[in-house]
């Protein structure tokens, strides 16, 4: 299971640099779209780890770069993000 605490330190790889960026860069280009991007959007087209684009996000919005809109679903691939 998913937990970003157990997950984060591997954002930080620098294997996994780009791929931090590549998530961050289709961030930017879907809430420049559209105001809010879920993150089924975000990662379709991505191969790779699931769990890194997930810490991927989670460490944007630690960095207060996006935020989520909370919601009662709770499934990860249903998150939906803004600015």
């Amino acid at each position: 299971m998913y937990t970003y605490e157990e997950t984060k330190e591997i954002v930080f790889l620098e294997e996994n640099q780009k791929t931090f960026l590549k998530i961050r860069d289709k961030i930017e280009f879907l809430l420049s779209q559209s105001g809010a991007a879920s993150l089924e959007k975000i990662i379709s087209g991505i191969s790779g780890d699931t769990w890194l684009f997930i810490a991927c996000i989670d460490r944007l919005i630690e960095l207060k770069e996006i935020k989520e809109i909370m919601q009662n679903n709770m499934f990860q691939q249903k998150r939906i993000f803004t600015r």
